[in-house]
């Protein structure tokens, strides 16, 4: 006689954990996330002809982006330790590389904010760079414009408007002028204001020439009888680039205006410069968000300190799984922003 044998019970599905596959899923919709950014701009870098490429002109730190490549893969094969670590029993040595994970993952941000800072020190932000002559004396009359702002605020703050501060400005270097003797205190405060003065001066005939787009070779004085003329412009020499920054270069080397005009930089035109910006913050600070989303996840992790255990595995494999992707997506952005 035969007795039947129960079929086996059949399982639904793929034969992984249902946290590791929501995982995959996550990083799915994540590659697809990162391929659009890496698209774009892939396609924006082939057909943009004299794209910035010059590491000195868009001041990219290959040394640093490399740095940070290292870092980030150091710090997935810490990650893998852990997870073996655990496997094997070995908790205090899991949970003590996943902190060296940590302090790496730190290490790349601190990096990170060192280009930042390098890229809003030399103003290479979006929409703030000049694409072309035109653009960049615009900027530094800009600029200009705003040192002027700060410094007359800061030495006459009663004064609410420039047209006030520039008066106070004058009235107080004729009384000190008129004045004897003076104190130390006195001449000091002649000399910076006297120097002041001169500055805005300077501001005042850059503008001007860049405005009427005539030749700084033109003295200042003319300037409002020129712009009576008939066709003015077509007859006198248009003011160039390598004028004001040459100007500007002058402000920065005299003595007296020197440390006044402290800020105040020559400008050059990058052909392309702010739709690069715009790639290059776009994707590494999408990508420095990623960064520290995953150190918060380490920080859950040790958090549990001696509890940590073999049933921490699979969590732990999981936000392994999430740091790969994340050095993946650094190891491919490094060479098309920084190399190539």
């Amino acid at each position: 006689m035969t007795h039947a044998v129960a079929a086996p019970t059949l399982k639904m599905g793929i034969p992984i954990p249902n946290a590791k596959l929501g995982m995959w899923l996550f990083l799915g919709t994540e590659i697809m996330f990162f391929t659009a950014f890496i698209g774009t701009y892939i396609v924006m870098r082939m057909g943009s002809r004299g794209w910035p490429t010059d590491t000195h002109v868009t001041h990219i730190n290959i040394a640093l982006g490399g740095t940070n490549t290292f870092v980030l893969i150091v710090s997935s094969y810490f990650v893998v330790i852990s997870h073996d670590c655990l496997l094997t029993h070995q908790y205090s040595k899991a949970w003590r590389f996943m902190l060296y994970t940590l302090v790496l993952g730190c290490v790349f941000l601190g990096i990170k904010g060192i280009e930042y800072t390098g890229k809003i020190q030399h103003d290479i932000l979006p929409g703030h760079i000049p694409e072309n002559n035109r653009q960049a004396m615009e900027k530094v009359v800009t600029q200009f414009g705003a040192l002027m702002d700060r410094k007359l605020a800061a030495e006459f703050p009663k004064e609410k408007t420039r047209e006030d501060q520039r008066a106070e400005l004058n009235s107080s270097i004729q009384t000190l002028t008129d004045k004897t003797p003076r104190t130390p205190a006195e001449e000091k405060t002649l000399k910076d204001r006297t120097a002041l003065s001169r500055l805005n001066t300077e501001y005042i005939s850059l503008k001007e020439h860049v405005r009427a787009d005539i030749t700084l070779k033109v003295p200042h004085e003319k300037l409002d009888a020129i712009r009576k003329e008939d066709n003015a412009p077509s007859k006198y020499e248009a003011v160039t680039l390598d004028e004001v920054n040459h100007k500007v270069d002058e402000i920065l080397s005299d003595p007296e205006t020197k440390s006044l005009a402290y800020g105040l930089t020559p400008a050059h035109p990058i052909l392309y410069g702010n739709l690069f910006a715009s790639n290059y913050f776009l994707m590494t600070g999408f990508h420095a968000i990623h960064v520290i989303i995953g150190l918060f996840m380490f920080i859950l992790i040790l958090m549990k300190g001696s509890a940590l255990c073999v049933d921490d595995a699979i969590l732990v494999e999981n936000i392994g799984l999430y740091w790969h992707f994340v050095d993946l997506v650094w190891i491919f952005l490094f060479p098309l922003l920084y190399i190539i």
